[in-house]
Formats: C-alpha cells, sequence, structure tokens
C-alpha cells in the first residue's frame, strides 16, 4: 500500500480520528440538530392542528351566528306580527267602542226628541185647551173650572186622537 502512497498506521489513525469526529459530531451536532427539527415538526405540527380547529370553530361560530341571526330574525318577523294583530284588535275595539257611543248618541237624541215632541204636544193641549175653554165660555157664557176643563180637554183629545187613527 505504500507504493499507491497509502501507510496503513497513518490510515488507521487517520479512520480513528474520523470515527471520533463522527461520533462526537452525532452527540453534539447530529442529535440535538435533529431533536430541534423535531421539535420544529411537532410545533408546526400543533399550530396546523390548532388552526384547523381554530377554522372549525370559526365555522362553527359563523354557523351558531347566523342561526342566531335567523332567529332574530324570525322573533323581529313574530314581534311584528303581533304588533300588527294587536293593533288590528285596538282599531276594531275602538271602532266597536265608536259606534256604540254613537248608537247611544242616536238613541239619546231619539229620547230627547221624543221627550221635546211629548213636551211641544203638551203645551200645544194646554194652549188649545185654554183657548177651547176661553170658546166654549164665550159660547156658551159660563165658566167651567179646571177639573171639568182637565176632563173635556182629555175627552176632546182621546176622541181626536181616534179620528186621526181611523183616517190613517
Amino acid at each position: 500500500m505504500t507504493q499507491l502512497g497509502f501507510n496503513l498506521p497513518t490510515l488507521v489513525v487517520y479512520v480513528v480520528n474520523f470515527g471520533i469526529l463522527l461520533g462526537v459530531l452525532y452527540v453534539f451536532a447530529y442529535k440535538p440538530l435533529l431533536k430541534a427539527m423535531d421539535q420544529r415538526t411537532e410545533r408546526i405540527r400543533e399550530s396546523l392542528e390548532a388552526a384547523d380547529k381554530a377554522a372549525d370553530e370559526a365555522s362553527n361560530a359563523q354557523a351558531a351566528v347566523e342561526e342566531q341571526l335567523t332567529e332574530a330574525r324570525r322573533e323581529g318577523q313574530r314581534l311584528l306580527d303581533q304588533a300588527r294583530e294587536a293593533a288590528n284588535r285596538f282599531r276594531e275595539e275602538e271602532m266597536d267602542r265608536a259606534r256604540g257611543e254613537a248608537e247611544n248618541f242616536v238613541e239619546r237624541a231619539k229620547a230627547d226628541i221624543q221627550q221635546e215632541r211629548e213636551s211641544a204636544l203638551a203645551e200645544v193641549r194646554i194652549a188649545f185647551g185654554d183657548l177651547a175653554i176661553t170658546a166654549a165660555e164665550r159660547v156658551i157664557k159660563r165658566t167651567v173650572d179646571r177639573q171639568t176643563h182637565d176632563d173635556i180637554i182629555s175627552q176632546v183629545l182621546e176622541e181626536s186622537g181616534q179620528n186621526l187613527g181611523k183616517g190613517s
């Protein structure tokens, strides 16, 4: 081997030195480097898992928000429907109350008119009675007392009411 330029003891020393260097590098450089690379790989994997988890949570949160929004819209629509229904009921109640008040007003007005009519008829009867008495006194030249006068008027009015009833 010496003819090839290799010296065996030197070659052995180089191989031993190279082996020691590989051992030292393996223990002090390669293992920590592999450990650091494994740790980094683990951190990257955890980050990816966290990102996937966060994406899933965001998706779930988005779905929950959309569901809440849909529910809020339904609730708002329900409240609007209730408000419309309450407004319609109130309007109907107010219309019924107004109709009732109008009918009561008409009935009171009719009663007032009837009362005024009866009052006017009573006044006309009294005036007619007084006129009739005056005319009768002049005709018969004597005075009729008040009781007789009322009896005569009632009799005349009953007879005229019967005659008017037959004429209709």
